[in-house]
């Protein structure tokens, strides 16, 4: 039930964040799905092919895959205006995304019993590869290449997993660095934190 409830959340927040975008960049509707269907589950791919795992294709997703076109029919039936307002609060689905999808992809990781590079390799290209994706097909600059911090999240995420700092078969860790990653990515989007250490060594 754990992961179940994850992946839905995971599905639904990133179909959603790439309904808007496609529309933000004035997509039709068949390129508004494809760019949904895209955010979810390419990342997953992503890592299956790096791993050299078997790759769970799109329309193998089950329910999940139900999921992400339902949440792409009731964004892209909404009042455009209101769309268009929502790409600036488009940090939320993401975070919520990223953080899901990172401890998707460490559990995998874990699961197929990956030493602890595996771990964090998983958790990374699992939770970003969905949003570099989104943003490469709408030729935006991905958010993984800004200053701020992106993939960090991801990486520590799949870190606090392989070294056994959360126990993955617990609901309450598991939600609790769910909730964490969160908030620690919207944070840092506000904040304005970012990887670039150049200005501290200005003469």
């Amino acid at each position: 039930m754990t992961w179940e409830i994850l992946n839905i959340l995971a599905v639904s927040a990133f179909a959603f964040s790439g309904a808007i975008v496609a529309l933000n960049e004035r997509y039709d509707i068949f390129g508004t799905f494809i760019l949904g269907i895209a955010t979810p589950f390419a990342g997953g791919i992503i890592r299956n092919i790096a791993l050299d795992v078997p790759v769970v294709h799109v329309w193998e997703q089950g329910y999940l895959f139900y999921v992400a076109v339902g949440t792409i029919a009731i964004v892209y039936f909404f009042p455009k205006t209101w769309v268009m307002a929502w790409d600036r609060w488009n940090i939320y689905p993401d975070a919520v995304g990223l953080s899901a999808f990172a401890l998707q992809g460490a559990s995998f990781a874990m699961a197929n019993d990956f030493p602890l590079g595996g771990v964090i390799f998983a958790a990374v290209l699992t939770g970003v590869g969905g949003g570099v994706t989104r943003d490469v097909l709408a030729q935006r600059r991905p958010m993984v290449l800004h200053q701020e911090i992106y993939a960090v999240w991801a990486l520590l995420t799949g870190l606090a997993v392989g070294v056994g700092a959360v126990d993955i078969q617990s609901f309450f860790q598991t939600y609790l660095l769910f909730f964490l990653v969160i908030i620690f990515r919207v944070s840092s989007f506000h904040l304005g934190w970012h990887l670039r250490f150049r200005d501290l060594y200005r003469i």
